[in-house]
């Protein structure tokens, strides 16, 4: 009963992948009648023995013995141009298939809310988008050629089976079903074996990538060997699984080949008493046992089919297990294309929580008006980034709502909403490639003077003009050919290039050391003049010029002013402030 049930899940996912094939529909049916074709030419051959023996070697017709030799030359002509014709056409569907899934998983990874990809580690959805959508060429391809031509092969084998003598036939059938029992009693163990395989490869590809990503914490803390014995172990699990699905794969197939033999002998010792008493002429008998032979290969690759296919549909399931995940972050059918708007953000009673964690954000209720710089403070946990999130609709308020120039953020155009917003994170990630293209990035069609304007905003110009390759300069991956500071700059300009009403700075100088921290303090404040600027500060002394600060605490607004008001109150904000003051002084001195 398990087995059934497997099966069918097996089947259900097997059919979904099927479907992909559709676009492709024509040269599939194409390919699929080249196999056909090919497989019934491979089986001509043990009926043209039989003529060889009774009418060539027995009656001696040298004329049938002509035909024969010339017939067996043009059908394997004719097996190889169809066997070439399904080879490729088959290669080409499963492969542009193996792209659109790629590319589907890659897109829909892409739209999943930050909630679901933080969820998993960034190697597990890599594996699934190369190493898993590679299995599928396989299902796709090999198993959908080996199917069909063995399929055909083992009917056609039959057919011929009964024409030759029907009761030897029968006979040979009593035995064949054990090897159906065989293949049934693996298959349920070669699935759980497949999803177990996929997984841990997943695992080994999360390490390895988490620990290149982070090669510098590795090499800071000297754990190289640490690593090292995480990969070796996780690849030793994979090892361990992949030997036992050949272990699996290989009892199979051998007991397979063994009954099948067996069923051999047993025809072999009731043929040759046929033939003794005249029942039956030795050359039926020949090509009977030829049509027996052959039907072991068909049966033996359609039972590693069954296997290929149970750890195939595994990688089908973890594909469609991402292909499934819903996005929490909707979009309406008929969104606001909000194409030029003023920047007025406002917060309506917001409560955000994690999951069904403790609230962060507790109703929120302030609103930020066109133009106005605003700073966002308060200690660690407060919800500071997260309102960020929440002004950027990576995550969605479990209660009340945000409006943008009066519109709820829920029925906003995300990509043009985002498009109008700059951002500048603690930690700003530079793509391979040139300085041009990191500072003109999401933004096509950016001319040169956008490009000049934005590193002069950001006090980068200078610099890059002393480089021999101006903005064509290549930057290493996660910019690590540039400094701190040069880093920060790109990402203000890379920020203020497409001139965005919405301005979010989020830490941006946290990172940074006192005087490289006033340099692109400077650079901030360029970057925000006339915009709509949400500042959320770890060190408060930069956020002093700010219109208005917003203090938060527990998630909740303990208190909002001008800096001196605040002060003034010796609140939330003075302890912050004379903390930060503290621990600023301490890190000049130093």
């Amino acid at each position: 009963m398990m087995f059934k049930k497997i099966n069918k899940t097996a089947w259900v996912s097997y059919v979904r992948l099927l479907k992909y094939c559709a676009p492709y529909k024509k040269r599939l049916i194409l390919a699929l009648l080249a196999m056909v074709v090919s497989a019934l030419f491979g089986i001509a051959p043990p009926w043209l023995i039989k003529n060889v023996v009774d009418d060539v070697l027995i009656r001696k017709q040298m004329n049938i013995l002509n035909l024969i030799a010339i017939g067996v030359v043009v059908l394997y002509m004719f097996k190889a141009v169809f066997g070439y014709a399904h080879m490729y056409l088959m290669t080409w569907v499963g492969q542009k298939v193996v792209i659109d899934i790629r590319l589907e998983l890659y897109d829909h990874t892409q739209r999943l809310s930050l909630a679901t990809l933080y969820s998993r580690r960034s190697g597990e959805f890599l594996s699934r988008i190369t190493n898993d959508v590679a299995t599928l060429q396989n299902i796709l391809a090999s198993v959908v050629v080996d199917f069909v031509v063995q399929g055909s092969t083992f009917i056609g084998i039959i057919c011929f089976l009964f024409f030759i003598n029907w009761k030897l036939t029968v006979a040979t059938f009593t035995i064949i079903p054990l090897a159906v029992i065989v293949i049934d009693s693996a298959s349920s163990k070669l699935r759980k074996v497949g999803t177990t395989i996929q997984e841990r490869l997943a695992m080994v590809a999360a390490i390895a990538q988490e620990a290149v990503s982070s090669i510098r914490i590795v090499r800071s803390f000297a754990t190289e060997e640490d690593e090292f014995d995480r990969f070796e172990a996780a690849s030793k699990k994979h090892f361990s699984a992949l030997m036992k699905g050949t272990q699996i794969r290989g009892v199979l197939e051998g007991l397979v080949e063994i009954i099948l033999i067996f069923a051999l002998a047993v025809i072999l010792w009731l043929g040759g008493r046929d033939v003794i008493k005249g029942q039956l002429t030795a050359g039926e008998l020949l090509a009977f046992l030829t049509y027996l032979g052959l039907l072991v290969q068909p049966i033996r690759i359609l039972s590693r089919v069954v296997s290929n296919i149970q750890q195939g549909v595994a990688s089908a399931d973890r594909v469609f297990e991402i292909l499934d995940e819903d996005n929490d972050v909707k979009m309406i059918d008929n969104p606001v294309m909000l194409s030029n708007m003023s920047g007025r953000v406002t917060f309506n009673d917001v409560w955000f929580r994690y999951g069904k964690n403790n609230w962060v954000l507790r109703g929120l209720d302030f609103e930020i008006v066109s133009g106005e710089k605003v700073a966002i403070v308060g200690g660690t946990g407060a919800g500071k980034s997260t309102l960020a999130d929440l002004v950027m609709r990576f995550y969605d308020s479990q209660k009340g709502n945000i409006y943008i120039d009066g519109v709820n953020i829920k029925d906003l155009d995300l990509k043009t909403y985002r498009r109008q917003i700059g951002v500048v994170p603690q930690d700003p990630v530079l793509m391979k490639g040139t300085l041009a293209y990191n500072i003109g990035y999401g933004f096509p069609g950016v001319k040169d003077s956008d490009l000049v304007n934005a590193a002069k905003i950001a006090g980068i110009y200078d610099f890059i003009q002393t480089l021999r390759d101006k903005f064509d300069t290549e930057v290493g991956e996660r910019g690590i050919t540039l400094s701190g500071g040069q880093r920060q700059r790109i990402a203000i300009a890379r920020a203020v290039v497409r001139d965005p009403k919405i301005l979010i700075m989020d830490e941006a100088t946290s990172s940074l050391d006192a005087l490289v921290e006033q340099q692109v303090q400077e650079a901030m404040e360029n970057a925000m003049e006339g915009r709509t600027s949400i500042v959320i500060a770890h060190r408060l002394s930069t956020i002093r010029n700010a219109d208005r600060i917003i203090v938060l605490d527990d998630g909740k607004v303990a208190e909002q002013g001008k800096h001196e008001e605040l002060i003034a109150l010796e609140g939330h904000y003075y302890r912050l402030f004379n903390a930060s003051n503290s621990e600023h002084n301490e890190e000049h001195d130093v």
